[in-house]
């Protein structure tokens, strides 16, 4: 079920660390947007980078965000496995559900097309 390589995973969890430690909320959505790209080829990291953007979301009290994350949650984890995912899509409502994103470029060589 792998399907990023180990560079990428151990970038994922950089990232969700950072995210999980960072001071202000609009840093925390940079972090866990960076771990939404390079996640998405993993259905396990996929489905819990939404759940952690989910909870990001219920904190902010933000009603549109916290409902786009529950409905990304239901699709996360099938769109991983069938490879039915919009690249370099950083995992926010305001991104669109299924609209492709150019990849950051220090992302780029790390993300498993």
């Amino acid at each position: 079920m792998p399907r990023i390589t180990p560079e990428a995973r151990q970038l994922y969890r950089r990232e969700m660390t950072a995210a999980a430690t960072a001071a202000d909320q609009q840093t925390r959505w940079h972090h866990l947007e960076r771990a939404h790209i390079v996640s998405q080829p993993n259905p396990w990291l996929h489905t819990c980078n939404h759940a952690a953007m989910l909870k990001l979301a219920l904190h902010q009290h933000d009603r549109r965000e916290a409902l786009g994350q529950v409905l990304r949650l239901i699709v996360a984890a099938p769109g991983s496995l069938t490879g039915r995912y919009p690249v370099g899509n950083t995992g926010r409502t305001s991104a669109g559900l299924m609209t492709p994103m150019p990849i950051p470029d220090d992302l780029a060589a790390l993300v498993d097309r």
